[in-house]
């Protein structure tokens, strides 16, 4: 079959690197802000994820865009896309 199947697309998030942690590896810190569902005030939730960092491009403090991808290892389910702004 010459079928093109066209995959879903996969989850962007846009965070900060709050650490560098072994080989390949960045902690991306993700936050959200969302209205609470019964009395509506707005609440700040973070999330940490464990990105891949192929070629070591990001360092402590960036602001950096990660995309889902399939499971590299334990933790890492997120993959770095692009290195939005460096830290000063």
């Amino acid at each position: 079959m010459t079928e093109t199947t066209e995959r879903n697309s996969r989850k962007v998030r846009t965070g900060v690197v709050t650490s560098v942690s072994g080989a390949k590896t960045i902690v991306v810190t993700t936050t959200e802000r969302k209205r609470h569902p019964k009395y509506g005030k707005m609440m700040t939730s973070t999330k940490k994820l464990h990105a891949h960092d192929e070629e070591c491009t990001a360092g402590l403090g960036d602001t950096v865009k990660v995309m889902e991808c399939r499971p590299m290892s334990k933790m890492k389910r997120w993959r770095l896309v692009e290195v939005i702004e460096r830290a000063k």
